[in-house]
């Protein structure tokens, strides 16, 4: 009797439930409606303020290759782990294993986070391998995630260190060539804006709004097989004499090109941990010092040109000293009567002082400085040092005959190279450069008459004979003209007599140059110190190596026991090297 009763109450209840289903619809059409319509545009820019970000599209930079187009310098992807400090802050439990990971300290990575937490972005490391990033990003931190970017890459290491210099984590050149053509070989990042999740990964490319532009590549003059050639004997001989530092250059007289520059002690500048600064310099520029004997042919160039001495002129170097007022000359020997020629191969102090004390001073100082001395050279390289020649108006008649035999002036190696390309071109300074001159030197300028050079050409090869000092720089097969030169250091304001700098200056083939190269080996620690004995050594090996690797043929077969006559042209064109791994053989 009470079932009827319950009827109306329970249909009460169901237009409650259809009411409030109904309400509950209408305030969820009403939010949509409120989310799309009203308010849309401001939860676009909060939504986009969270996920939708502008990145950097890296740009690589430009390759660095020899002149055969052998790389020196490239740039490889590389990745980067950065942070949103508030959102790692509040991860604090996986800082465990995000260290462990990336090797930094927990300590560390508290007190970066809190200094920074007004920041959106700072750099837990930089330029890990990508297996290394992988397992960063395996860990899922909020806030961590990865930025790509580009490190250099050397692949010839120490050799070339000095000369291409390195660039710091930011991809910008610091020191050498890459300092030198920053702008030219660093590339212009793009941008795109993308959307990231929570854990700071791209999940889409929304637009591109600029395209990277990458560095343009760069071609050295440097020929990446000479250098290594250099290199490698260079080193041998600052083992051999227990030395200090030393430099090398190799120059094509033609075209006033760089072929090899090497120095000791180097470095490697893909991994400068435990880097000693000293050694970052390239000494063949930055290091000057007094070219002793070396200098010679220049102070004989000045006394030629002056008229009052000829080759054969006689000079009285007896006793083998000369008293110039309070200051003695020594020769090694007493020579006793020489010819000017005689001089030169002797390097007899006592003769080329002489010669100096005999002509005004304003020639020796033309002369000396039209060839380069005393002002930087062409090169643009950064840090170069200038020497020193003072202004002749200052000069003493101790300072003219020191400076006939290389001491009071100071020289670079690569502008006694320059200095000594003038002797083997004829006469003519070409600039040199870093850079490949495709066969035609950017200027040249007549410094000394062309009849005067081939007066000493002769005189520099009787210097590489077997009476001369320089014999040890003999090559097989070719004429050779240079120069030794041994000088005391200076020294707390005097010379040590200890303490020596042991240089060779010369070119070859001598009947039709084509390459010069200066030698200078600084403080060597043995019985053996005198530039006959420690760079011509090194010159000898270099040059015989550069000359048969770019195929210039032998100008003296007689050294051999050949007659040029009955060697046929297929035999002297067998002498050329093999075929670089390009395929192409080294040309200047």
């Amino acid at each position: 009797m009470n079932g009827p009763a319950t009827i109306p109450h329970f249909a009460g209840r169901l237009r409650f439930v259809l009411g409030a289903f109904g309400l509950m619809a209408a305030i969820l059409l009403w939010r949509v409606v409120d989310l799309h319509v009203f308010n849309r545009a401001f939860l676009q820019r909060q939504g986009d303020a969270r996920a939708l970000r502008v990145v950097a599209i890296p740009a690589h930079r430009g390759m660095i290759t020899d002149r055969n187009g052998e790389p020196l310098a490239i740039s490889t992807p590389v990745e980067s782990v950065w942070a949103n400090p508030k959102e790692l802050a509040a991860a604090r439990g996986r800082w465990r294993a995000l260290c462990k990971v990336l090797d930094i300290d927990p300590h560390w990575l508290e007190g970066m986070l809190a200094r920074h937490q007004d920041r959106d972005f700072v750099y837990l490391r930089r330029q890990i391998p990508p297996a290394l990033a992988q397992q960063v990003m395996q860990l899922k931190i909020p806030g961590v995630s990865l930025q790509r970017e580009y490190r250099r890459y050397y692949p010839t290491g120490q050799v070339f260190a000095n000369v291409l210099g390195f660039t710091n984590v930011d991809d910008v050149g610091q020191e050498g060539i890459e300092l030198m053509q920053n702008a030219w070989l660093q590339g212009t990042p793009g941008s795109k804006r993308v959307i990231k999740d929570r854990y700071g990964r791209i999940v889409e490319n929304v637009e591109s709004i600029s395209e990277p532009r990458p560095g343009r590549d760069l071609r050295l003059s440097l020929d990446r097989r000479i250098q290594y050639l250099a290199y490698r004997e260079l080193k041998a001989a600052m083992q051999r004499n227990q030395a200090k530092s030393g430099s090398a250059v190799v120059l094509d007289v033609r075209t006033g090109e760089i072929l090899a520059m090497v120095n000791q002690p180097s470095y490697n500048p893909n991994n400068r941990d435990d880097l000693n600064s000293s050694h970052l310099r390239n000494r063949a520029l930055t290091d000057v010092f007094e070219p002793g004997s070396s200098i010679k042919p220049f102070t004989i160039a000045a006394a030629l040109e002056s008229g009052k001495f000829t080759p054969d002129t006689l000079i009285n170097t007896a006793p083998g000293t000369l008293r110039v007022a309070n200051f003695t000359i020594h020769d090694t020997h007493d020579y006793g009567l020489l010819n000017v020629s005689q001089v030169v191969e002797k390097s007899s102090n006592v003769g080329a002082a002489t010669m100096s004390l005999a002509i005004r001073p304003e020639r020796l100082w033309n002369v000396f400085r039209k060839v380069g001395f005393g002002a930087i050279t062409a090169s643009a390289f950064p840090g170069e040092a200038s020497g020193l020649l003072s202004y002749y108006t200052t000069w003493r008649d101790v300072e003219r005959a020191t400076l006939a035999y290389g001491y009071g002036i100071s020289v670079t190696t690569l502008q006694l190279a320059q200095a000594y390309a003038v002797l083997a071109s004829g006469g003519l300074l070409r600039p040199v450069t870093f850079f490949p001159t495709h066969g035609v030197p950017l200027r040249e300028t007549r410094v000394i008459p062309s009849r005067i050079t081939k007066e000493i050409v002769p005189m520099l090869e009787m210097v590489v004979s077997k009476n001369g000092t320089g014999e040890r720089a003999a090559i097989p097969g070719y004429h050779v003209a240079g120069k030794t030169g041994t000088a005391h250091k200076a020294e707390d304001g005097g010379y040590a007599q200890n303490r020596y700098e042991a240089v060779f200056a010369g070119f070859a083939p001598a009947t039709d140059p084509r390459l010069v190269m200066v030698v200078m080996v600084d403080d060597p620690n043995t019985d053996e110190y005198y530039g006959g004995l420690v760079a011509a050594p090194v010159f000898s090996r270099v040059m015989a190596g550069a000359l048969r690797l770019l195929d210039i043929p032998p100008d003296d077969l007689d050294s051999l026991g050949v007659k040029m006559a009955s060697v046929p042209a297929a035999a002297v064109a067998a002498q050329s090297p093999p075929r670089a791994a390009n395929g192409t053989r080294g040309v200047l």
